[in-house]
């Protein structure tokens, strides 16, 4: 069986068996990629505490037919055990954990996905901006790198330039008067620069932004992500809001 190594990220974990665990993780250069950590549920395990959510590690594996095995894995990052301290942050790295997993395929590489996700837990383990802010920069990125842009100045339909006021989530973000659909919200124009700022990385527009904007931007961000993956995020109910 060949054997490779590669910088991974854990996104979720299964049980199976007495002892061993099913680690999903999203690897730098093979995509996501699952795996069995014989043992790791074992107190004596040599490195069940670095399969877990959040973890970035140095993997090296087996490769199987249906499943790898774990061989080593060495710790790089320790995202997950820094944000497990905070209760808000750790459920919404949940959601980006979730989020990757869904927009991500086994076996397809995805660099840029693999860079986000290692920049939003980062930057949850930092600090450095309130994790409903991360988490919604986080999905909209996601969502581009996946094909999913949406636009919050220009019309997403004919590209008149803007800003609108009217968002509709099936045609692809703000729309203008001609090509606005029936049932289309119409959001503050503060949340609207501020779905923009999180979409490019205008931190000082973000962090500056008041609470009922950062609130309804959350709405539309959730309702967007969930009509793209024509599924809802379990974990999305459970983030906690500032």
């Amino acid at each position: 069986m060949p054997l490779y190594r590669d910088d991974a990220i854990v996104l979720r974990t299964h049980k199976l068996a007495e002892a061993d665990r099913i680690v999903t993780m999203l690897t730098r250069t093979r995509g996501k990629v699952r795996a069995v950590g014989r043992g790791v549920r074992r107190t004596k395990s040599r490195f069940g505490a670095r399969l877990e959510p959040g973890m970035r590690v140095d993997i090296q594996c087996y490769e199987g037919r249906n499943l790898d095995t774990v061989t080593q894995a060495e710790t790089l990052d320790t995202w997950g055990d820094v944000i497990a301290r905070d209760y808000t942050s750790w459920t919404a790295a949940h959601a980006v954990l979730e989020t990757c997993d869904r927009l991500t395929e086994e076996h397809e590489p995805s660099v840029q996905q693999f860079h986000l996700l290692a920049g939003a837990l980062a930057s949850l383990a930092e600090g450095a901006h309130e994790p409903g802010l991360v988490l919604d920069a986080y999905l909209l990125r996601a969502l581009a790198v996946a094909g999913w842009a949406p636009s919050f100045v220009d019309c997403a339909r004919c590209g008149d330039p803007g800003p609108h006021r009217a968002f509709n989530i099936a045609a692809g973000g703000s729309v203008c008067r001609v090509c606005r659909p029936p049932g289309s919200a119409a959001p503050a124009p503060e949340t609207l620069e501020l779905l923009a700022a999180l979409l490019t990385g205008d931190w000082a527009v973000a962090d500056g932004s008041g609470l009922r904007y950062r609130r309804e931007g959350s709405g539309l961000t959730a309702a967007f992500l969930q009509w793209h993956l024509e599924r809802q995020l379990r974990s999305l109910s459970f983030v906690e809001r500032a």
